[in-house]
C-alpha cells in the first residue's frame, strides 16, 4: 500500500481512497458460493446505529451479496456524529451537517433498520427483545451499543442535573445544550470542565472541546473569561500539542489542573455552578461534566462485560469472549491498545463483518488488520493527529506502527492537517452509511 507522507514523518495524509484501504484492512469484499444465494438466509442483528453498528450492517449487507439477512437497531431515526460534535461547538459546521439517516442502508444495501430500544439479549434462544416487547431471532449478533455515562461516579451529579451541566459526550441533544450555554455567556463568565477518568471514548475529544470553547471566546473579544480544566489524570492525549496551542492562540484563557493540583473531584452543585475538588472550590457559569464511562447498557444486561465495565473480546475478529454467537464493536469493546474512536469502530466493523460473512456463508476471512487517527482541532487552520496500525497479537489488539503531530510544525502542515481531517470525515460518513457528507 503506498501513502503520501506529511513532511515531517507523522503518518500518512488522507485521501478519500487510502481511507477505504485504511480502515478497511482485512475485509476486502469476497464473493460468494451461488448455491447460498438460493437457501434461506442466515439473520445478522446489528444493535446500535453508530459509526460502529451501521459499517457492520453495510458491509454485512454489501459483500454478502444479499446472502444474509441484515437488520440494524437503532433508538433513532437518525444519527448525530460524536465525532465533529467539537467543531460544530466552535462554529465551524452546523448540527446538520454532523448528523444523519439511514434511507440509504435500507434502499441501496436492503437493510432491515428497526428504530426502537433493544432492552434484554436472550443467548441461549438467540433472540433480542425491544422496548415494545417484539423478538427479533438472530444467528450472528453484533453488539455496538457506544457508551453510557455513569452520572454517580460524581457526587451530585445525575442526568435530570446534565440538563443544565451537560456532558455532551453522547451526540444529539446534550451537544445542542451545550452549544446553547456556550454560546450564551458573557464577557468574564467562567467555564468549568471536568474530564472523565480512563477509559473513555475519544482520548482527545474533552481537549479538543476546551480549545473550541477557547476559540468561541476569543471570536467574541472575550478576554476575561477563563476555562478551568478539573482533570483525574495525570496526563492526557495530546498534551504537548494542546498545551502549545493553548500558550499560543489562547494566553491566559485556559487553565488546566491535575491530580497533583486539585486532588479528587469531590462533588458538583449544579445549581450553584460549582465543582468542589479536594482543595479548592471552582464556579462557573458553564459546567461541563464529563463522568466516567461503561458499555451500552444492552452489554450489561446481556453479561458481556467484565469487571471493567467493557466487553472483552478475540482480539482477531472481535467476538464476543462471552458467546461464540456474538460480536462486539467499538466504545463498548475492549480493544487493546485502540482507542475508543469513530474511526476505530469503522475499522473493528469491517473484520467483524468478515469473520461474520465467513461463518455464515463459507467466505473466506483473512488476518485482521486495524487502524485508527485522531485529529483534533485546536484554533482555525491549527489540526492535529495521533494514530496508529494494529494487528492481533499475544491475545490483544497490538500497535505496530504509530504517529503523532509534533510540537512547533508549519501553519502550512497543520493547516493540511485539518484539511485532511474534513476529507477523512466525509470519507467516514460515506463508508458508514452509504451517502454522501
Amino acid at each position: 500500500m503506498t501513502f503520501i507522507k506529511d513532511r515531517r514523518g507523522a503518518g500518512p495524509l488522507l485521501t478519500r481512497r487510502t481511507f477505504g484501504l485504511l480502515a478497511g484492512a482485512g475485509a476486502a469484499s469476497l464473493a460468494l458460493p451461488s448455491y447460498l444465494r438460493a437457501q434461506d438466509k442466515p439473520r445478522v442483528v446489528v444493535i446500535g446505529g453508530g459509526a460502529g453498528g451501521a459499517t457492520a450492517a453495510r458491509y454485512l449487507a454489501k459483500d454478502s451479496d444479499g446472502a444474509l439477512d441484515v437488520t440494524l437497531i437503532n433508538n433513532t431515526e437518525t444519527y448525530t456524529t460524536c465525532f465533529f460534535s467539537n467543531i460544530y461547538l466552535g462554529g465551524y459546521r452546523d448540527l446538520q451537517s454532523i448528523t444523519h439517516g439511514y434511507d440509504a442502508l435500507v434502499s441501496q444495501y436492503g437493510i432491515n433498520k428497526v428504530t426502537g430500544t433493544a432492552v434484554a439479549i436472550d443467548r441461549d434462544a438467540k433472540t433480542v427483545r425491544l422496548e415494545d416487547g417484539t423478538d427479533i431471532a438472530y444467528d450472528r449478533l453484533v453488539v455496538a451499543p457506544g457508551i453510557d455515562i455513569i452520572y454517580d461516579s460524581i457526587a451530585g451529579y445525575s442526568e435530570e442535573a446534565a440538563e443544565t451541566a451537560p456532558h455532551a459526550w453522547k451526540g444529539g441533544p446534550q451537544t445542542e445544550i451545550l452549544k446553547t450555554r456556550l454560546d450564551a455567556l458573557e464577557d468574564g463568565q467562567n467555564i468549568v470542565m471536568v474530564t472523565p477518568p480512563n477509559p473513555y471514548r475519544c482520548p482527545p475529544g474533552p481537549y479538543e472541546r476546551v480549545s473550541m470553547m477557547a476559540h468561541v471566546l476569543k471570536a467574541k473579544g472575550y478576554t476575561q473569561s477563563k476555562i478551568f480544566v478539573l482533570d483525574p489524570k495525570e496526563t492526557f492525549s495530546k498534551q504537548a500539542l494542546f498545551q502549545e496551542g493553548w500558550e499560543t492562540h489562547y494566553p491566559g484563557m485556559v487553565e488546566w489542573y491535575g491530580p497533583d493540583v486539585i486532588g479528587e473531584i469531590a462533588g458538583v452543585d449544579v445549581a450553584a455552578g460549582a465543582v468542589e475538588t479536594g482543595f479548592d472550590t471552582f464556579e462557573g457559569a458553564l459546567l461541563n461534566i464529563i463522568p466516567a464511562q461503561r458499555a451500552g447498557a444492552i452489554a450489561i444486561q446481556a453479561d458481556l462485560v467484565n469487571e471493567t465495565g467493557f466487553c472483552p473480546i478475540d482480539a482477531a475478529s472481535m467476538k464476543s469472549s462471552a458467546d461464540e454467537n456474538i460480536y462486539v464493536i467499538g466504545d463498548a469493546s475492549i480493544a487493546g491498545d485502540m482507542p475508543k474512536s469513530g474511526f476505530s469502530a469503522n475499522s473493528q466493523a469491517k473484520v467483524a463483518a468478515m469473520n461474520i460473512r465467513a461463518e455464515l456463508t463459507g467466505s473466506n476471512a483473512f488476518p485482521a488488520r486495524y487502524a485508527n487517527t485522531c485529529w483534533s482541532l485546536i484554533e482555525t487552520d491549527d489540526g492535529v493527529k495521533v494514530g496508529a496500525q494494529y494487528e492481533p497479537a499475544e491475545g490483544k489488539i497490538t500497535a505496530t506502527s504509530t504517529f503523532v503531530s509534533q510540537p512547533g510544525e508549519t501553519a502550512e502542515l497543520r493547516k493540511e492537517t485539518y484539511e485532511e481531517s474534513v476529507v477523512w470525515y466525509d470519507s467516514m460518513i460515506a463508508d458508514t452509511f452509504g451517502i454522501t457528507a
